[in-house]
């Protein structure tokens, strides 16, 4: 992250442009005229909102690339507040309540009645913060009361925009504390263990539980935990492309094998949440804007003049590469001139890929074939086949280092007793799991055969 930081300041400080790596023009011209037609179209804005940030990378991470695994937490109960105005809330990042702006109950909760609409104290802060009623509070869990903090949490952020709160940003793009005197400058790990240590000093612990395994979502890429954070992003409205991916699949135009597959993909796009396209990195297609003095905003097309003058700046995120990715099926055509490939080729037969990527890349070369070919999907059918794992059900991958050479087997046990292995495995849509024993069982299996 610190490498990354440095290369962008350098990259700046030299005027490079990012521009001169991208993959190849035509790709880059498909792109920036997708990403201007869309704009033009109001498919395409910037604003704020909780976003997977990743304290290491150092960029916004879409919900799809998030990895999810049980890890051993806390969780703490805590006293806000004084005398009878006292409200116990719990929570599993003691170092968010900083940034509360709100004590959360339901509003038929008889229980909390008396507190709605008051004023709370905010322990460790001079804060007060009003107990607000809120039916996405589900009464029955914990004490049916929660705290809410605006900027780094999704649920929270939607029940601060119900009630107008304030959202405080407690954490910075490295996840550091930047607010309230003895906390600030502790990394979020040593600031929960001081937070709840101070807590405990004042007599507002209730409880503790340790350890408290609960789901966390990691970085696809380097496994560091993410934060959720109030960022300034661009997004694509995906309502009416979503719409258009599934009724495709309904209504016949296109076809997905394993049948079975069909029901996961609806209940992705009939529930797809607008889409975070931009990234903090330094490869990638830079998001064709240009920022004025006085804060306008000019979408650039391929074939447009980039404005010029003082105070005119572009955009320094790229896009999500799966932007790109979703153009593949026209703009490897030559789109979006209409040439004979884009004629011959489009729409194309037969998509065969692992259902891994069916919300990664296929959907969404789905939503942009119907977007950009006056509603022609870009394959008529979907062909989902499992992934090989190895014999305990990981994934094979070169990351993992759990990849075999297919030719070291068929060496030490034949050709023969490889592709049986494999094929025996190979149903529509089923992962294939492999390990070098159950290839030696399918060449001995294979001599009796010949035997026989």
């Amino acid at each position: 992250g610190q490498i990354a930081g440095q290369m962008r300041r350098l990259g700046e400080g030299l005027a490079w442009s990012r521009d001169r790596f991208t993959m190849d023009e035509g790709l880059s011209r498909a792109v920036q005229t997708v990403f201007k037609k869309m704009f033009d179209d109001g498919l395409i804005y910037r604003a704020e909102r909780i976003i997977n940030w990743c304290p290491r990378c150092l960029t916004a991470i879409s919900d799809i690339e998030v990895d999810y695994q049980d890890d051993d937490g806390e969780l703490v109960s805590m006293k806000y507040g004084e005398g009878d105005d006292t409200i116990v809330v719990a929570t599993t990042r003691a170092e968010t309540m900083l940034g509360d702006t709100a004590v959360a109950v339901h509003p038929d909760d008889e229980r909390y009645a008396h507190l709605i609409g008051k004023q709370i104290k905010l322990p460790l802060t001079d804060r007060t913060i009003p107990v607000v009623a809120d039916t996405h509070v589900d009464p029955e869990f914990g004490t049916g009361a929660v705290k809410v903090t605006p900027a780094h949490d999704p649920n929270d952020f939607a029940i601060g925009q119900r009630h107008g709160l304030e959202s405080i940003e407690v954490l910075d793009e490295r996840g550091v504390i930047t607010v309230h005197g003895p906390f600030q400058g502790l990394d979020r790990f040593e600031a929960r263990s001081a937070i709840v240590a101070a807590l405990r000093a004042e007599g507002r612990i209730v409880a503790e539980k340790r350890p408290y395994v609960h789901s966390v979502g990691h970085c696809s890429r380097c496994k560091t935990t993410l934060e959720p954070r109030l960022s300034m992003q661009w997004w694509v409205k995906v309502e009416t492309l979503a719409k258009a991916a599934g009724d495709a699949v309904r209504d016949g135009r296109v076809n997905i094998h394993p049948a079975d597959m069909s029901q996961r993909y609806f209940d992705w796009v009939d529930n797809l949440n607008d889409w975070c396209i931009s990234r903090q990195l330094w490869w990638g297609h830079r998001i064709p804007v240009w920022h004025g003095p006085n804060g306008e905003l000019v979408c650039v097309g391929p074939d447009d003049e980039a404005p010029t003058g003082e105070g005119w700046t572009q955009d320094t995120d790229v896009l999500d590469t799966w932007f790109s990715s979703g153009l593949w099926p026209f703009s490897t055509l030559g789109w979006p001139e209409q040439t004979p490939d884009l004629e011959k080729f489009y729409p194309n037969s037969v998509l065969v890929t692992g259902y891994d990527l069916m919300f990664f890349w296929v959907a969404r070369m789905m939503m942009f074939g119907l977007y950009a070919m006056d509603g022609q999907p870009p394959f008529h059918t979907i062909a989902f086949h499992g992934m090989v794992r190895d014999e305990f059900g990981k994934k094979m991958s070169k990351s993992f280092g759990n990849t075999v050479n297919p030719l070291d087997w068929m060496d030490k046990y034949g050709s023969d007793a490889l592709r049986f292995t494999l094929a025996k495995g190979a149903n529509p849509g089923v992962d294939v799991p492999i390990g070098e024993d159950w290839v030696q069982a399918s060449r001995n299996f294979a001599n009796k055969i010949w035997n026989a």
